[in-house]
């Protein structure tokens, strides 16, 4: 007899935590679920017209079970008491300072999370780790919650990664390619997967729920996240060699994207990948290698890292070079600030490495993206590359409101965002506007560079020569 879940929590309201358990109140309006959160401003956003995160399709189902069977509370004591089943959502940033620093995953709020439920739990509970965590968490999210636990409460411990692309998340959600269930394989382990694979067939069909042990779904979110990475990081490596030689690496790829052994997904050249996961699981990995003394295996993931980051400072070298060494006091229209289209997160965004570096060159620099805010795109400029004092940046960065605004007057546009209005701008327009020579950076391989080119810009992408 498998345990019936009617209630549910989750700790952490943010990219994960708000859009999965949405989706599951959508789907399970027989069940209550919970998110909380210890950042009040967060949940009053969840609870506002104005959602904290920007994702297509998401407001219309929260807007749809708000209220009815889908709560925003700080009230956290209290919904991990009431849950049956318990999702642990919590942010895993690269640890900054300590052992590890710059790779391992930093557990603070993991192992925190898990002692506020041991310490509050009244009945027995199924803890699921949903943050994307180092191999072999769960042992020690078991260990606490056991050494803590009081008379006849259990705890059964899942892993349940989340595989969601930001901007496709609901979609993901919704019509995800397979489920992941890893738990104990013990039979109080079965059970506890079987409860929250209940939950999943509302809407997944039964093939698609994958169950595995702990360490294989643990292991299986990084490695995913890995292998996407290394066919970006390849493709990229070969935009070079096409710059090299005359080669058009939109070609190469759809030649090779056509092997059936290989097909066409991610292999799309750009100024680099970004986002929260990509960069913080490879450097997962790489320290999990080294702490199991697989130094070899460890750099082979580490060049995966290096490359991304080459193809942005790439970039950049090759937009001052065309702009006659020098881009000093030059105005340089950044278009697109998010690390991807669809989303307002700016995490790891190509752009931040690109707006630094202008930055450091003395370029001025106009920005304009649909998403990002004005204060996001402070915050991730300061730093002690750059400065810390806001005052000191918006000297050398300007939000606007338009890619009309950001490129009047400006010697080059550098496209960092594939945004699709970007491909519908009226570029006579903005050729007019623009001083002479007009030159146009598209690190993301979206406008038609022969349309451009016809007009009057020079334009330069990512993965073609410039002979």
């Amino acid at each position: 007899m498998t345990t019936q879940v009617k209630k549910i929590c989750c700790l952490g309201a943010g990219y994960v935590g708000g859009p999965t358990c949405a989706v599951i109140a959508h789907k399970c309006p027989h069940i209550q679920v919970t998110i909380v959160d210890l950042n009040e401003t967060r949940i009053n956003a969840w609870n506002s017209d104005n959602l904290p995160i920007y994702e297509p399709g998401l407001d219309k189902i929260v807007f749809d079970r708000r209220g009815k069977n889908l709560f925003f509370t700080t009230e956290v004591d209290k919904a991990i008491n009431e849950a049956d089943l318990i999702f642990v959502s919590v942010n895993t940033p690269t640890k900054k300072a300590g052992m590890g620093a710059g790779y391992a995953a930093d557990l603070a709020y993991i192992e925190s999370a898990t002692r506020q439920i041991a310490e509050v739990a009244r009945s027995s509970k199924i803890v699921v780790e949903k943050s994307t965590v180092p191999c072999r968490t769960a042992e020690s999210m078991r260990t606490i919650l056991e050494a803590n636990s009081h008379d006849d409460i259990r705890f059964d411990i899942l892993s349940n990664p989340e595989f969601l692309a930001e901007g496709t998340a609901i979609n993901d959600l919704l019509y995800p390619d397979r489920v992941l269930i890893g738990g104990l394989q013990t039979p109080e382990g079965f059970k506890a997967q079987q409860a929250l694979a209940e939950i999943y067939e509302q809407w997944v069909p039964k093939d698609k729920i994958i169950t595995t042990n702990l360490w294989s779904s643990e292991l299986s979110k990084l490695a995913a996240n890995a292998l996407l990475a290394q066919r970006i990081s390849s493709i990229n490596a070969l935009s070079a060699i096409c710059e090299a030689t005359g080669a058009d690496i939109d070609e190469v790829a759809y030649a090779c994207g056509r092997d059936s052994r290989i097909g066409p997904k991610f292999l799309k050249a750009s100024v680099g990948f970004g986002g929260s996961c990509f960069q913080k699981d490879i450097l997962n990995l790489v320290y999990l290698s080294e702490q199991l003394n697989l130094p070899e295996v460890a750099a082979y993931w580490k060049q995966v890292v290096d490359l991304n980051e080459y193809q942005k400072k790439r970039f950049v070298s090759r937009i001052i070079k065309t702009l006659f060494n020098t881009i000093t006091n030059k105005r340089i229209a950044v278009l697109g600030f998010a690390f991807k289209k669809d989303t307002g997160d700016t995490r790891e965004s190509a752009a931040i490495t690109l707006c630094k570096d202008f930055i450091q060159e003395n370029a001025r620099i106009y920005i304009y993206d649909p998403k990002v805010s004005e204060q996001q795109i402070f915050y991730d400029l300061s730093g002690p590359e750059v400065t810390y004092d806001i005052k000191d940046l918006k000297k050398r960065v300007t939000i606007v409101q338009s890619a009309y605004e950001a490129s009047a007057n400006a010697d080059a546009i550098v496209v960092a965002t594939e945004w699709d209005e970007f491909k519908e701008l009226d570029f006579e327009r903005i050729y007019k506007s623009m001083n002479k020579p007009a030159f146009i950076f598209d690190g993301r391989l979206i406008l038609d560079a022969e349309k451009l080119k016809s007009i009057g810009f020079r334009v330069h992408t990512i993965g073609r020569a410039n002979f």
